[in-house]
């Protein structure tokens, strides 16, 4: 379960618990810059425009979505949303991890009876071409200079 600052671990399937109240766009403070994908289906108003882009079934719907929310990492990095373009990141970042978590375990499950599975080379041939092709969006994100200068800043203004 997250907290109010955007930290914490979600469960695959979305059902976190309660939204946050925070509208994070009028209030950037409010927001931590967490590890990996931690708030990614918490933090609004960002929440709802990435989400309904992610997808990854295979490499058509992760090039879509990809690009979509690579659009929308653009636009928020125009306006100096920082939080925007972290949500981004994650979106991003979270389509490599998922994808990739079904490209190895069949039916996407790590865990079988409490044990964690082998993983097979390669499970399911369509999420992998998924997974690599959220992996160039997401690096692509991670590596942008313009980016990496507003998370310093945010980290230093707010922690």
């Amino acid at each position: 379960m997250s907290d109010e600052n955007g930290e914490g671990g979600e469960s695959d399937n979305g059902e976190d618990g309660p939204e946050y109240e925070t509208d994070f766009r009028e209030h950037p403070e409010a927001y931590r810059v967490g590890r990996g994908e931690e708030g990614v289906f918490k933090v609004e108003p960002y929440k709802s425009e990435l989400l309904p882009s992610w997808g990854y079934a295979d490499r058509r719907t992760a090039d879509e979505g990809g690009e979509a929310i690579y659009e929308k990492f653009r636009e928020y990095r125009e306006n100096g949303e920082f939080v925007g373009m972290d949500m981004a990141r994650k979106y991003l970042q979270m389509g490599y991890t998922r994808a990739m978590r079904y490209a190895r375990y069949p039916g996407g499950q790590k865990y079988e009876d409490g044990e964690e599975r082998e993983p097979k080379h390669w499970a399911d041939h369509d999420k992998r071409e998924a997974a690599l092709v959220y992996d160039v969006w997401w690096k692509r994100v991670e590596g942008d200079e313009t980016y990496q200068r507003a998370k310093e800043r945010h980290r230093e203004q707010y922690g």
